[in-house]
């Protein structure tokens, strides 16, 4: 090789070095942060954690009504047992309404205190969310994640005025987070983003507040954390232990695969289809109605494709939707992309129109893949759509505490009515009233009598597991009329 070719080889050789060197240095810069910042917690040979305190816990997606924040539980006690090394964690809690009367907040309002329970560990049905709770909800969390991730960077930021230096790399979930880390070394923030199978990708937020001392380890003794801009909890914290033994117990089996989508006939064009949270299809001559597009797009195109089937060769034109619970509108997108019209109480239309624009890049939907603008028929007090020999008619459940824009949806010619999380029949039949008359199965009642309505047979759409016939009679012992 001439000298010459062996100059030029050596040039090259120094340029590419030149390239490396500036990201070895970035790397080890923030290698070096990641380490200051975790070893001034306290979070080196972190093994165990312990941390019990009070405060408010909030369920995301339940709100009264679209502009409300979401519900508000008291968490009486609260204490949270982690095991790094599992990874594994166990939440325990005592919590009660944090709302009198209650506003949304679930299925049925809590009466009383409430205790529970929840392991998540890997390979159990929670472990996909196990490593985004614990670096939302740890500092030590949050800088365990920062050393094990590959891109990890640091930066400054100023956020209200003050200046942080900012830990950042991509999540498991391929999210930008980003820590952020105030001049006496503390984590006060977390900032990532998550999917919400309604809201789209969503902000979530942790805010680490107050550090105390406990046996040499820093922890923040008021933590905040919010998804979609409202909180989601709020807790006090007054223990912290640290590589003590902590007892995690065994993780939830994984539940059962879906049942299999299967339908009754109700009368002529009408059918209930079960396998999940409970949709009826209705054939109005030209066109196809369903009723409900719940919980996901997985469940929705279950429906979607059994409607169908049932009543071939005709459009899904219209899904009429009980409610803005997420559980009950998480599959609307779908029907959107289907090129149906939403039914929806009028306090519901700017809300989704508003959420659904946001984008949905973490985990794709169908109608992030096939975009359609959303259209609406909207319900105040009534609403009736005829077609061939079916009528549905669709009522505005008042004084329902659960939901202000609850809809019942009533066929007059089968005499069924759909309803949502006003009353929710055990797997076996009632055979005397509870206890305890929860306040929306009464409201289902007196909504009723006000309507008028003769009803044979009632569709919850949580319905009996085992797909038994709930009855008239049935919700009257709920009541105490029997």
């Amino acid at each position: 090789m001439s000298k010459q070719l062996w100059a030029l080889c050596a040039i090259l050789a120094l340029v590419a070095c030149a390239g490396l060197i500036p990201r070895a240095s970035a790397a080890a810069a923030a290698a070096a942060t990641v380490g200051d910042t975790s070893k001034g917690l306290g979070c080196d040979g972190l093994k165990t954690i312990e941390f019990s305190g009070s405060g408010f816990d909030f369920v995301i997606g339940q709100a009264g009504n679209p502009s409300l924040a979401w519900p508000k539980f008291i968490d009486k006690t609260f204490t949270r047992a982690i095991d790094f090394d599992a990874p594994a964690s166990r939440l325990q809690r005592i919590r009660n309404q944090g709302e009198n009367p209650p506003r949304g907040g679930g299925q049925q309002p809590v009466i009383g205190d409430q205790q529970q329970n929840q392991v998540a560990a890997a390979g159990s049905p929670q472990a996909a969310t196990l490593y985004d709770d614990l670096m939302m909800s740890l500092p030590c969390g949050f800088m365990k994640a920062a050393a094990n991730a590959k891109d990890t960077k640091t930066g400054s930021q100023s956020v209200g005025g003050k200046k942080y230096s900012t830990i950042t790399f991509t999540a498991m979930n391929h999210a930008a987070t980003t820590g952020f880390v105030g001049s006496d070394g503390m984590l006060d923030m977390v900032r990532t983003k998550i999917d919400n199978t309604v809201l789209g990708d969503i902000p979530f937020e942790t805010e680490f507040m107050d550090y105390k001392d406990f046996s040499g380890m820093k922890f923040p003794v008021h933590i905040v954390q919010k998804q979609g801009g409202y909180p989601v909890l709020d807790l006090t914290i007054t223990s912290v232990k640290a590589n003590q033994p902590v007892t995690i117990g065994n993780a939830p089996p994984p539940p059962p695969p879906p049942p299999a989508v299967t339908s009754e006939k109700l009368g002529d064009g009408v059918y209930f289809i079960s396998g999940g949270y409970s949709a009826l299809a209705v054939d109005l001559k030209d066109y196809i109605v369903v009723v409900e597009g719940p919980q996901n797009d997985q469940r929705a195109m279950a429906i979607i494709d059994e409607s169908k089937k049932l009543i071939p060769n005709k459009p899904i034109k219209y899904v009429i939707n009980t409610h803005h619970h997420f559980d009950h509108s998480g599959g609307l997108r779908a029907f959107v992309a289907e090129g149906a019209t939403v039914v929806t109480h009028k306090i519901n239309a700017p809300y989704y129109k508003k959420v659904w624009a946001t984008p949905h890049t973490l985990v794709p939907d169908r109608l992030a893949m096939s975009p359609k603008k959303p259209t609406f028929k909207l319900v105040d007090e009534k609403l009736v759509m005829t077609g061939g020999d079916n009528t549905i008619e669709i009522y505005h459940q008042q004084n329902f505490g659960h939901n202000d824009g609850m809809l019942l949806v009533y066929l007059p010619k089968q005499k069924v009515l759909v309803e949502a999380d006003a009353f929710n029949p055990p797997p076996q039949p009632l055979t005397r009233t509870p206890a305890t008359i929860s306040p929306y199965t009464m409201s289902l009642w007196d909504n009723l009598d006000r309507l008028h309505l003769e009803v044979d047979r009632i569709i919850p759409i949580h319905y009996p597991a085992d797909n038994r016939k709930t009855t008239t009679a049935e919700l009257k012992i709920a009541v105490g009329k029997s």
